[in-house]
């Protein structure tokens, strides 16, 4: 009786765990099949990065470079 008892506080624990492996797993499958870096379909779709638009968000960060101040001189 004693080990059962043991066994029903991991029960938890367990759930817990397959929640967040089952959200990376899914993560991970979205990352596989919708990003542009990938290309699955090399006879129909070789280069996919290829029909990005413009207007598309795909960085998560964007930086002008124009507008850094430059800090070294030019030689």
């Amino acid at each position: 009786m004693e080990a059962w008892s043991k066994l029903r506080q991991l029960i938890p624990l367990i759930g817990f765990i397959g929640l967040g492996m089952g959200s990376a797993g899914l993560y991970l499958l979205r990352l596989a099949l919708y990003s542009p870096d990938i290309s699955w379909d090399k006879k129909n779709n070789p280069e996919p990065w290829n029909k990005v638009e413009p207007t598309d968000q795909y960085k998560v960060h964007d930086t002008d470079y124009k507008s850094l101040k430059k800090d070294r001189p030019d030689f």
